[in-house]
Formats: C-alpha cells, structure tokens, sequence
C-alpha cells in the first residue's frame, strides 16, 4: 500500500489507525488524499486481522476544515467529478468494520461530512463542528443531507445545513454527534481504550450488527437524489462567486442564480 505522506496507516494489533497528516493546511483535503483515504480504509477493510479502525487527524487545531478549495472549486463548478462514481455510495459505505472519529479540532464542511459516515465519535473539548458550505454558494454532497437528519434531531439538522454557523464540541454531544468530550490530552487514549474495549467483542458480530443497522437505513436512493439535486447549485453563478469571495476574503454577493 502506497499512500501519499498526508495519509498515515498504523496498525496496533488488531486496531488500525488512519490519520489525516496536513496539519500544516488545516487538514483541507485535496482529491490525492481523498483516494488516499479510500485506500487506507480499503486495505483496512481487506485485512482479517484489523477489527476496529480509528480515524484521527494530525496537530491539534483541526481533524479538517474540508476540501481544499483552491483545488476543489474550479472542479466542482466546471463539473469534473470529485468522489465516488457510484452515485449510491459516500464515504465509508462499504466498511462495515467499527470506525471510531477522534476528532482533534476544527471538523467542518468535509470533515463532518467524514464524521458522520464513522459509528463512534470523541472529541478533543476544544473541536467545532459545522457546514459552512451556504456560506459561500455552495452545498455538502458528501451524504450530509442524507446522514444527518438521521443522525441528530430536524431541527437542529437544518440549523447547521441552512445557517452554515458551527456548534462547538459540548453542543455537538448534546444533540448527538458526539459519544464523548474529553480534554485535548485524553483524546487518543480515549479513543484506544475505545478501540481495546470494542476488540474484547466477537468481530463477526460486531460488523454484522453494523452492516444490519447501515442497510436498514437504506440511503442509498438519498444519495443518489443529492447528487442530482445538488448538480444545480454547482452549475450555477452563485457557486462560482461564492469560493471567489472567500478567496479574496469578501462578502460573497449572490444573485440566486
């Protein structure tokens, strides 16, 4: 397995850890480490002595800030594909191993949208959590409008796709998001003693049980309407202008169309 240098893989017994390594960028995702990390969760996955992964992020100011939009908005608004070419498929669809999130900072835009395709969630006290996409003209469309209302209350859904403002981590576990908050330090201890606790369990029954729950969620016709629906607002005026403003730190001036 030959990854790129922000995607590190490590195996401790039988629990794998995955880690997003471009602290220096806020861990903002370009397409090399969005394969990267389909890779990492495939060798995962492939691997019947791995029961249980953890995915984490490196420093301590974000788990991601997204997708890097220098790279990503001139592709997304010219129409060229970022993701999965199965349109029924989102990030992590097809593992149906335990993942657990330790999330270490900032985990907006893209990286919520990892977050909440994981099974198990801890956060470092001081993480934020949020879409900001409407922002800037632009919407999630990496299953966020499918997952999250399924995940967490209506209204509290719609808050954080419509406003676009963050919730912070204490917020985050009270509607749900989170399992857990602990302080900074604690937080890979935290999410290992996790891991050791789940690997104590059958891994047959642990994936089956997952596998059982996500199928039963039937998300798939969703994610097929979100990226159809959501071709729209990428074609349009407002998607191009909205990434501009934020790279010329300015408001965004929209005209809906």
């Amino acid at each position: 397995m030959a990854l790129p240098a922000t995607i590190l893989y490590e195996k401790r017994d039988h629990v794998a850890i995955i880690t997003i390594n471009r602290a220096e960028a806020m861990n903002s995702l370009t397409l090399e480490m969005l394969l990267g990390i389909e890779e990492a969760f495939d060798e995962f996955n492939a691997d019947d002595d791995g029961w249980v992964a953890i995915l984490t992020a490196a420093g301590n100011k974000a788990f991601s800030s997204g997708l890097d939009l220098k790279e990503a908005a001139p592709m997304l608004t010219g129409g060229d594909e970022m993701g999965f070419a199965d349109h029924t498929k989102r990030q992590f669809s097809d593992v149906f191993k335990p993942i657990i999130c330790a999330v270490n900072g900032f985990c907006i835009a893209g990286g919520m949208e990892m977050l909440l395709g994981t099974d198990i969630r801890i956060a470092a006290d001081h993480a934020t959590f949020g879409l900001g996409e409407v922002k800037w003209g632009l919407i999630p469309l990496g299953g966020t409008h499918i997952r999250l209302p399924k995940q967490i209350p209506w209204a509290i859904a719609m808050q954080l796709l419509l406003t676009g403002k963050s919730i912070d981590a204490q917020r985050a576990y009270e509607v749900g998001i989170l399992n857990e908050v602990v302080p900074a330090a604690e937080l890979m201890p935290a999410a290992l003693k996790q891991a050791e606790r789940m690997c104590r369990n059958g891994p047959l029954a642990m994936k089956t049980a997952k596998e059982i729950a996500v199928r039963s969620l039937e998300l798939e016709t969703g994610f097929v309407m979100e990226k159809a629906l959501g071709a729209r607002v990428l074609r349009s005026d407002d998607a191009k202008e909205g990434p501009l403003a934020f790279s010329e730190k300015r408001p965004a001036k929209f005209t809906g169309k």
